[in-house]
């Protein structure tokens, strides 16, 4: 069976969502799938991000990252997405992305991609479980397969015992409030064995 191509797909301003990704993809790989990292387009003004140094930081640090598009999400079997909350939602640069997919989900091609997503916020309960709940609902939409880590290892404990997806607070200094790591690689193993099954499943 050919492997697993995953696509993670983040937002981020501060840069702990790239963090995140990353440590998802090093996972997925370790798992065996072929792995993209992807951001999604930026639509606030240039000159706010350069207003703020922390945006502009990870702007920077990211700039090397291509621009996720409709062609990635054909391409792949599963997406782990990453983003900050946001009011209780995803970014509305996610939003856009996934508001913009209308004719690969009339095609049938969002059918049954595996899907996984992870959050953070500046507080413990900030929004992150509604954040990750608002992309699930879209992915509902896609006819998507929600591949959330509920409580199936340790490590899930360890970072809050977020069953929707791991989220992390993250303080006004930038750093995370808590070890998340274990809790991310495990998800993206879940998400690519998930995966794995459907693949295999469909051949």
């Amino acid at each position: 069976m050919t492997n697993v191509k995953l696509a993670v797909i983040f937002y981020s301003m501060g840069g702990t969502n790239v963090q995140l990704a990353k440590w998802a993809a090093e996972a997925a790989e370790e798992a065996g799938a072929e792995v993209k990292i992807f951001k999604v387009q930026e639509l606030a003004p240039q000159s706010v991000v350069e207003g703020n140094e922390g945006w502009k930081r990870t702007t920077e640090a990211t700039k090397d990252i291509p621009v996720v598009t409709s062609a990635d999400i054909e391409w792949a079997d599963a997406i782990i997405f990453s983003v900050p909350t946001r009011f209780g939602n995803m970014p509305s640069q996610m939003k856009q992305f996934l508001d913009m997919q209308g004719g690969l989900w009339a095609s049938g091609k969002t059918v049954n991609k595996v899907v996984s997503a992870m959050s953070s916020a500046q507080n413990p309960h900030g929004g992150q479980e509604a954040t990750i709940l608002s992309l699930y609902t879209s992915m509902m939409h896609w006819g998507a397969i929600i591949a959330a880590p509920g409580y199936t290892d340790p490590a899930l404990f360890a970072a809050g015992g977020n069953p929707y997806g791991t989220s992390v607070t993250v303080g006004e200094d930038g750093k995370m409030k808590d070890d998340v790591q274990a809790a991310v690689k495990h998800q993206a193993k879940r998400t690519v064995q998930v995966a794995e099954w459907v693949k295999k499943g469909q051949q």
